[in-house]
């Protein structure tokens, strides 16, 4: 506690400096303790703070009038924004506000994320466009149901810069014309799985947007005709083609002769595109940054490694799914020694050998994914631990040889280690665990399968792993209550936890898992011995719980339900499928969770038709997708199944 004395001189201090001490809070923790320090603090806040994203829509026009200068506002998490809110918004913020223009909090505006804003369409897009003229970048991914009409909307936004439209599913290349036509500044464009986007409408963006410098049309069905026009792009630094199935090696060549600028290409998943191809899009572009090939190569063709002997600037490649030698392995670690992530996941051919070659010039790595490379064993791990310091991320998904020998060897060498895969690395131990403590910035430590660990090995994570932040621990039997207690006592930034089939966890281990007051992600299926007790425990201990699948946890009974109701307001996504919940509990979760967008609901054994029914017209406002038994679709009323559907909730039927 402050003295009296102390307090004064604080509070002497200007609002200039008040400001840049403010501004030196990188934390929003820090910056939520700094604001409720005092009055004055709170101010400076108010006026300082540039990005705002909502949680709960309710308190919307309460945070626009609190922050009137803010530059980037993300309203991801509010998808029951519509243009009803929107025209709120632009003419009146907050109750008793008498201001004759409201909508001052839109004027600074440059960036807005309302990607799954199902709800808006193109009056309320043309709304938010005009009363925002700084407007620089919009997110509006997975809005499935956006067309040519909202892209109209967004085209009056004449100085857009950044556009992203994943998954709008309606928009054709009318649509995409009137964008290239009204933002021809734009410099970064992201339209994957638009899937009615044709050569046409990609012919035009490329004459118009002649400023793109990173263009995403991965899964769309162009054509090399779609290539032949982005080639014109002088300054394309980033292009996306994932999964196109209709360009091949042919329309590779185009690219070789353009795209001077070109750094990173993503060409994974492509099914027309070989060795060949590649050697192309390599001769042309010597400055190559990151080349991203996987599960579109046979193998990895002597001429190709040839070609790559040029790319000296190269620091990212992923070939996963080809077949690959160890003569390859001393191509690549010989020329291209910038490397900082390599993909070989699913490679044939890759062995300890090859591996040692690798990384004995590749020395910068940082990230390696090793997963299913079934021949990996200590031998390689320890060559990679020796070698490459700077390590971060290592997946070795599947790889049964590694044993407690290699992680000591992790253990010893790669302190900077932040995440590790070793699900289903049978070889995994407790011995090997308290090695694998000793790389105290690990954040991500997944352990799935690991059959031969206990609490004992979880103990030593929760002592020193304590930056952890995902963890998990899918059907590790040996788990139990004890070694949930050593992990809430550390690892206290826990957010995401993966608990199902770990059949020796029960109430007391749910307690324990209260404590993780950061927890946001739980999966808890098949707990046979937890009862509502424990639910009751996580309900009111994880106020920030959003996502929870708990699918066959048969003995929670109601009193559990009843407290997750009460308490888990932020719940997003929720599996109660298999769970004997009743009637009036389905009703009450369903209909008290203010932000539920999903909800698995299957095989509910205590709950009847007209139960699940009542459940549905409580959250049919919100909830934008429900999986239900097959059964009901016979069962439940046409009107609720209409309304639903009217809502845009997508209904799926086992």
């Amino acid at each position: 506690m402050l003295s009296f004395q102390s307090s004064k001189n604080v509070l002497s201090l200007t609002e200039d400096l008040l400001v840049r001490i403010y501004e030196l809070l990188a934390a929003e923790s820090d910056r939520k303790s700094f604001r409720l320090v005092c009055r004055e603090f709170r101010r400076i806040d108010s006026l300082t703070r540039r990005h705002l994203r909502v949680i709960r829509i309710e308190f919307l026009p309460i945070l626009l009038r609190k922050y009137p200068r803010l530059q980037s506002l993300d309203l991801s998490a509010c998808p029951r924004i519509d243009d009803g809110v929107v025209s709120l918004l632009l003419t009146r913020v907050g109750p008793g506000s008498n201001s004759p223009s409201l909508g001052h909090w839109a004027w600074g505006l440059k960036s807005l994320v309302l990607s799954r804003a199902t709800g808006l369409r193109f009056s309320g897009l043309e709304m938010l466009t005009r009363a925002c003229p700084c407007l620089e970048s919009v997110d509006v991914s997975y809005c499935c149901g956006f067309g040519d009409r909202e892209a109209a909307a967004l085209s009056s936004a004449v100085g857009l810069r950044e556009l992203n439209m994943d998954k709008c599913l309606q928009l054709t290349d009318v649509g995409l014309a009137k964008i290239a036509v009204g933002c021809s500044k734009l410099e970064k464009l992201s339209l994957k799985w638009c899937m009615e986007i044709t050569d046409l409408g990609i012919d035009l963006l490329c004459k118009k947007c002649v400023d793109l410098k990173y263009l995403d049309v991965s899964y769309l069905k162009v054509t090399n005709e779609s290539l032949h026009s982005i080639a014109s792009l002088l300054k394309l630094e980033v292009l996306g083609l994932m999964a196109c199935p209709l360009i091949d090696d042919v329309g590779l060549q185009f690219i070789e002769r353009g795209c001077p600028s070109l750094k990173v290409i993503d060409v994974s998943r492509c099914e027309g595109v070989s060795s060949s191809g590649l050697i192309y899009v390599v001769r042309g572009h010597r400055n190559l940054l990151e080349l991203n090939a996987g599960y579109c190569l046979s193998e990895l063709s002597t001429a190709l490694l040839h070609q790559m002997k040029n790319l000296n600037h190269l620091e990212v490649i992923r070939i996963d799914g080809a077949r690959i030698s160890e003569t390859s392995f001393q191509v690549i670690s010989a020329n291209c020694k910038s490397l900082v992530e390599i993909g070989l996941s699913k490679c044939v051919g890759v062995t300890n050998m090859g591996i040692m070659r690798l990384v004995s010039a590749c020395i910068n790595l940082r990230v390696l994914n090793l997963t299913c490379c079934h021949s990996i064993t200590d031998t390689a791990i320890s060559a990679i631990a020796y070698s490459c310091r700077s390590l971060v991320c290592l997946k070795v998904e599947s790889c049964n040889m590694i044993t407690e020998k290699g992680l000591c060897q992790l253990g010893s060498f790669c302190l900077l280690l932040e995440e590790i895969d070793l699900t289903d690395c049978c070889g995994v131990n407790d011995k090997g665990l308290e090695y694998l403590s000793r790389c105290s910035e690990l954040s991500c430590l997944k352990l799935g399968l690991c059959t031969n660990i206990s609490n004992k090995g979880l103990s030593y994570i929760g002592s020193n792993c304590l930056k952890i932040h995902e963890l998990d621990l899918y059907r590790c039997t040996g788990i139990g209550d004890d070694g949930l207690e050593a992990l809430s006592n550390g690892c206290k930034k826990l957010r995401k936890l993966n608990l199902s089939y770990c059949n020796a966890v029960s109430d007391r281990g749910l307690a324990y898992i209260g404590r993780l007051e950061e927890l946001s992600d739980l999966e808890m299926r098949a707990l046979h011995k937890i009862t509502g007790v424990g639910l009751e425990a996580v309900a009111v201990g994880c106020k920030k719980l959003a996502d929870l699948d708990m699918k066959h946890c048969e003995k929670v009974g109601d009193s559990g339900f009843w407290a997750l109701a009460y308490y888990s307001k932020n719940l997003r996504q929720i599996n109660l499928s298999y769970c004997g919940i009743s009637d009036m509990a389905l009703c009450m979760v369903m209909g008290n969770l203010s932000r539920l967008q999903e909800a698995k609901l299957v095989h509910l054994s205590n709950s009847t038709v007209e139960g699940v029914e009542l459940a549905l017209r409580a959250c049919c406002a919100r909830i934008k997708k429900v999986k239900l038994f097959a059964p009901l679709r016979f069962m439940l009323s046409s009107e609720i199944l209409e309304i639903l559907h009217a809502r845009g909730c997508i209904i799926r039927w086992d």
